[in-house]
């Protein structure tokens, strides 16, 4: 009994699931036999009846519309033809030419297994783009693993109608079957295998169109989760530099003086000028500025302060040495503007008159803080830069829509563009360097302010009064600063300051002097840059 049951399953077991494609027995009609392979490869034999004397072409695009702007990628290989026919394989299409009598097709396909939410699913068109009419198709499939469910549809591209015959044998075989179908007309299947039963192949690819341009693909999703790694590590620095720079940090030790007696010396940290303080300290310079500069100008012997009795604007400022290598761009600046075209002297009241203020020399105090690197120009040329970028990235965005696709990365150049444009609107000017110059002339004010005059060496009196005048001023000392030399019984002399020609002693003038020519260029608030 055993031996006749084995004998009838097998003898309705289907010629498919025993390696052999039966043949067509109608003119115009197919029988195909479909296996998946344990690669997710899909392997195709096609046997077609052509009617004597006759010709029958198929077309299968190798690229195909799918959903969300996006093309199906398909590939074909190990093409065999038996028969009286020829295949041409492009990189577009696959095309099949048969003529009369049966042939059989073979050939292999990449690309139709995709896997979605557990399932992996097998897509193919048993036909459609044949050029004449199919009497009768029939064909099978086969797969590691007995489907969950089978889905067929015949008829024009789009048409949702139900294949005549779509079923799973008990075999785990699947068959098809349909009569009638026109030129051009689809055949097209869907089978559904438990997930991980083959590896999922299904390629797709942005479609050639404006919108398929603008598709998140792999590269671009890298590119813009860089973008982003990088706008957070941007972030942070920015912060912490913002931070470093509204917070930095308690006044550093300063000494002013160097050596001893006759031999002591003057020295300024970092060798920062009185006129430079005020940006170092504040980011912002003003006629305080103007105004040490020029006292230091005539502490140094360019300049000698005279008064003038009846003047409005009584002291007069007299050229006493040419300006030298020793000075900078911006002082040369300042003496220039004060004595231009050679000119000897100048009256105060004269200098109010012309106009002169810091705007004529800020450019240049700029650049000798940026020379020094305590201010940087990256802010300026991030806000110039940003813009530029934004139009080259909008630029790449259309050249890439046009051409080649992933018209993403265009987008993420822009919008690198707009985040150097609002950070160069945040990132401080002033550098690490000028953060800790800003610590040491708190210094020199703490310094200053803690100087008693009468412990100070007679020897170095003279130096340290003079010298260390014009940062007094550049920080809001200088009263507290002469007050307590003239408190002395012996005051020093202020040796640029008096009668041409003469050195006297004018220490209760020069407060007067420094108020007089800080009023001269423009008023300001008194220790404006500390509260920085």
């Amino acid at each position: 009994m055993l031996f006749v049951v084995f004998l009838l399953v097998l003898g309705a077991a289907p010629a498919g699931a025993q390696g052999e494609t039966p043949l067509p027995t109608l003119p115009n009609s197919a029988e195909i036999s479909l296996r998946v392979e344990r690669d997710g490869a899909l392997s195709v034999v096609e046997a077609v009846s052509v009617p004597s004397e006759a010709t029958m072409t198929r077309r299968i695009p190798l690229r195909t519309a799918a959903p969300h702007a996006r093309d199906r990628i398909i590939g074909i290989r190990d093409v065999v033809i038996e028969g009286a026919g020829n295949s041409e394989l492009t990189d577009d299409a696959f095309v099949v030419r048969l003529k009369g009598g049966t042939s059989i097709v073979r050939y292999t396909v990449d690309g139709a297994v995709a896997e979605a939410d557990g399932v992996a699913r097998v897509g193919w068109q048993l036909t459609g783009g044949w050029d004449t009419r199919l009497e009768l198709v029939r064909a099978s499939f086969a797969a590691p693993a007995i489907p969950n469910a089978v889905t067929c549809h015949a008829g024009p591209e789009g048409s949702r109608a139900h294949c005549g015959a779509a079923q799973i044998a008990h075999s785990g075989l699947t068959r098809f079957s349909q009569q009638n179908l026109a030129a051009g007309q689809r055949m097209e299947i869907s089978v559904e295998l438990p997930g991980g039963t083959v590896p999922a192949n299904a390629r797709l690819e942005p479609s050639k169109t404006l919108a398929g341009a603008f598709v998140l693909t792999a590269p671009v999703g890298w590119a813009w989760g860089g973008f982003a790694l990088a706008l957070v590590a941007a972030a942070v620095a920015l912060a912490l530099l913002r931070r470093r720079d509204e917070h930095p940090g308690d006044a550093l030790p300063v000494e002013l003086l160097t050596g001893k007696d006759d031999q002591a010396a003057f020295a300024s940290p970092d060798g920062v000028l009185p006129g430079q303080a005020g940006m170092v300290l504040s980011g912002q310079a003003d006629a305080v500025d103007l105004a040490a500069t020029v006292v230091d100008l005539a502490v140094r012997n360019y300049l000698w302060v005279s008064e003038e009795p009846g003047e409005l604007t009584g002291w007069r400022l007299v050229r006493r040495n040419p300006p030298d290598e020793q000075l900078n761009p911006f002082e040369r600046a300042v003496f220039d503007a004060l004595l231009p075209d050679g000119r000897e002297s100048v009256l105060l009241s004269e200098i109010q008159s012309a106009r002169i203020g810091i705007e004529t020399v800020r450019g240049e105090l700029r650049d000798s803080v940026v020379e020094r690197r305590w201010y940087s120009r990256l802010p300026g040329r991030l806000a110039r830069v940003g813009p530029r970028v934004c139009f080259h990235g909008l630029f790449l965005t259309v050249l890439l829509a046009l051409t080649v696709g992933y018209a993403q990365l265009g987008l993420i150049v822009v919008a690198a563009g707009a985040v150097l444009a609002v950070a160069a609107r945040w990132l401080p000017v002033r550098t690490g360097a000028g953060v800790a110059l800003h610590r040491r002339l708190l210094g020199v004010r703490e310094t200053l302010l803690a100087t008693k005059p009468s412990a100070v060496p007679k020897l170095e009196r003279e130096v340290l009064l003079s010298r260390a005048l014009p940062y007094a001023l550049a920080l809001g000392e200088q009263e507290q600063w002469l007050a307590g030399f003239a408190a002395l019984k012996g005051p020093p002399k202020i040796y640029w300051y008096g009668k041409e020609g003469a050195e006297g002693d004018g220490l209760a003038r020069v407060s007067d002097f420094t108020a007089a020519v800080v009023g001269t260029f423009a008023t300001t608030r008194q220790g404006r840059r500390l509260e920085a």
